[in-house]
């Protein structure tokens, strides 16, 4: 009698195919199962990356060219609405039957409600120039287009918008947030003497970056009267305080510790931009600009020129952020200055009142969003 553990010990290995199916195996019939990912070569890993890195790229690319299509879709549909009204006098009937017809023909499509091809209508009369369109919105979504429509009265600040968008990646959502915050305004607005302190590439660049005032509305109407509130409540809403700031600022630090000889200084916060590739400390001042604070801010960026940046850093930035400012007391204490300082207010509130003209005449972001849930209605946002 053949002892058990003998026929254990006899027993052959499975096989590779074997290990790789679940259950038995009929034939060359089986449930296959991968391999264990430790099974795998070495740089498994990396090429399984680099393949799925190209899947999403080429993903993405195809999303906006179908985005693209369908704007440049819904503004010839648009022009021949209008070209035919014009001609023919074709009054808003048509709109409702043309939306009736089209879906009945379309009956997968989305978008072909009167609402949305009123839509179409008014972004045709908006865009009389398809190159434009083509160039410029055809490379934001069609949501984009809508609250670039309704929001903003003049070619000129939709188009300033579309590109942020696309420079940006901004959602639907952040380019509400803009517009209401007025950035267009407020961009490359801040006070500085960059044109004397950095070549002038850097300094063209560095100008964009700041804006004057910053909006911390996210901080409540009542504004913070010490510097320490203030910068807890930016901390406590860094996220916000990010997207205030704009893209390409990277957050290093709070109160970072600094000592010079016996003394203890701190600075209040530090960032680094990507796209600048050097570091930005920002001083807070919950009070009016005053000239001595150019120094204490200038003191602190040669410090972390010398002890912090990379060789390959250029020079450190200062935004000096204060409650009230004369422009004329920054401008000369800036004047005598060799350190790239930017001086800026910021607020709690804007006040302002955008324009209406556009308000009741057409239908809302959200009822449009509402029927365009189809094919493209989710990749928008």
């Amino acid at each position: 009698m053949t002892h058990p553990k003998k026929l254990a010990a006899n027993k052959s290995e499975p096989s590779a195919k074997e290990r790789n199916q679940r259950g038995r195996m009929d034939g060359g019939v089986m449930f296959p199962v991968a391999s264990p990912a430790g099974d795998m070569p070495a740089d498994y890993v990396a090429w399984f990356a680099d393949i799925k890195n190209r899947i999403r790229g080429e993903r993405l690319r195809l999303v906006l060219a179908s985005n693209s299509v369908m704007v440049m879709l819904y503004w010839d549909i648009g022009q021949r609405i209008l070209h035919k009204q014009a001609e023919q006098g074709y009054g808003t009937k048509v709109i409702d039957r043309l939306a009736v017809d089209l879906s009945q023909a379309f009956p997968d499509m989305k978008g072909f409600s009167p609402r949305n091809l009123k839509y179409m209508r008014a972004f045709a009369s908006a865009w009389p120039d398809r190159e434009v369109v083509q160039a410029s919105l055809a490379q934001v979504t069609w949501y984009h287009n809508l609250t670039l429509l309704e929001k903003l009265s003049t070619a000129e600040d939709r188009l300033w918008y579309a590109a942020k968008t696309v420079e940006h990646g901004w959602s639907r959502n952040i380019l509400v947030v803009q517009i209401d915050g007025r950035s267009h305004l407020r961009h490359g607005k801040a006070q500085n003497n960059f044109p004397a302190t950095l070549l002038p590439p850097d300094s063209d660049m560095a100008v964009q970056v700041f804006k004057d005032p910053y909006l911390f509305d996210f901080l409540g109407t009542d504004a913070p009267r010490r510097e320490q509130q203030l910068e807890q409540g930016l901390i406590d809403h860094i996220q916000k305080f990010l997207l205030e700031l704009d893209q390409g600022f990277a957050f290093v630090g709070r109160q970072v510790h600094l000592e010079i000889g016996d003394d203890d200084f701190y600075l209040d916060l530090l960032f680094y931009h990507l796209k600048l590739r050097c570091y930005v400390v920002i001083e807070l001042k919950a009070r009016r600009f005053e000239p001595g604070d150019g120094a204490q801010l200038g003191m602190y960026m040669t410090a972390v020129n010398r002890l912090l940046a990379h060789p390959d850093d250029k020079p450190t930035l200062g935004l000096l952020l204060v409650r009230e400012k004369n422009r004329v007391l920054v401008e000369y204490a800036l004047a005598g200055s060799t350190h790239p300082i930017s001086v800026a207010e910021w607020e709690t509130q804007l006040t302002r009142a955008l324009p209406q003209e556009l308000e009741g005449s057409l239908p809302t972001i959200e009822q449009i969003e509402a029927e365009l849930s189809g094919e493209f209605g989710g990749r928008n946002e």
